[in-house]
């Protein structure tokens, strides 16, 4: 018995340099966020804020024309239509690569990891300038050549977010496309055969065998996707929201919406408030997905 305690409090022991850094560089900065949540401190009250108590998530959530709700809202619209999007063009692409007697498949498929290799930053400027800008970019070079008007892609908010929904996929589909390959690779071929010798057809292949058959694959790289585009920030900054660039599009999420209100406005307060909700959001739905996950697997 004096081992075994022995034993685990040298374990504790071993373990309490890589304790002492997670509270730091983790806990810490939550718990901070969440009492800075609670005051007003803003560009006019840096040493002087006050507790305000739950104001700040009053002002985010129950105002009904608030910004916080509005960056919500497009948040859930780009997550939604960004993961529908990458599913349906993986799922095509690669089932295009697994095709029998495809040849120079390798080839095809280093050309489609290539985007997910550029580092990101630089893909979105390259977009930006290389394909939206309206005085030079290829895509007026384009419609100039077919005698047609120039378009300021990223000024309006509709087009902004479709130019930006773009540049997601473009980032984003390398990653899923080799999931969902990898995928299609293990199912029995078997099954096919099988289906074939009793009439069905390649819609009723798709639903009774393909889809069954990969969802367990590609089940957690969904949810991985889904919280990174939750949390995308790059993207719709860079295109739209960069200080001294912007575009005149007004589009936010909240991951935006809480950045330009801690480091434009320099409201604080105001901007934990959105990230200590943008943090409950998110361990709720691993919550959500967790039980679902169990109750499958029960």
């Amino acid at each position: 018995m004096k081992d075994k305690k022995y034993n685990t409090l040298k374990c504790y022991l071993w373990s309490l340099p890589s304790l002492i850094l997670i509270l730091l560089i983790v806990i810490f900065p939550i718990i901070y966020t969440g009492y800075i949540s609670l005051t007003n401190m803003n560009v006019y009250h840096w040493t002087n804020y006050s507790f305000i108590g739950l104001k700040n998530y009053k002002d985010a959530i129950l105002v009904f024309d608030s910004g916080f709700l509005k960056a919500f809202v497009m948040t859930v619209i780009w997550t939604v239509t960004s993961m529908i999007l990458q599913l349906v063009i993986a799922y095509i692409l690669a089932s295009l690569l697994n095709v029998r007697g495809l040849k120079a498949r390798n080839i095809y498929k280093t050309f489609l990891i290539f985007p997910w290799a550029m580092p990101g930053y630089v893909s979105i400027l390259l977009w930006k300038t290389g394909m939206f800008n309206s005085q030079f970019g290829l895509l007026n070079q384009w419609m100039n050549k077919l005698g047609l008007t120039a378009a300021k892609w990223l000024n309006s908010d509709w087009s902004a977010f479709w130019c930006c929904t773009i540049v997601n996929l473009w980032l984003a589909l390398p990653f899923m496309i080799t999931i969902m390959d990898g995928a299609l690779q293990s199912i029995d071929h078997s099954f096919y055969e099988s289906a074939i010798l009793d009439g069905a057809n390649w819609f009723e292949r798709t639903v009774y065998i393909t889809i069954p058959m990969i969802k367990p694959i590609i089940g957690p790289s969904v949810v991985i996707t889904i919280f990174t585009t939750f949390k995308q920030f790059d993207v719709i900054y860079l295109l739209t929201q960069q200080v001294g660039a912007k575009t005149g599009a007004n589009i936010h999420t909240i991951m935006t919406y809480a950045y330009e209100n801690a480091f434009i406005t320099n409201n604080y307060g105001y901007s934990s408030a959105i990230s200590i909700l943008i943090f409950v959001i998110l361990i709720l739905f691993t919550v959500v997905i967790n039980r679902r996950q169990k109750e499958r697997s029960v």
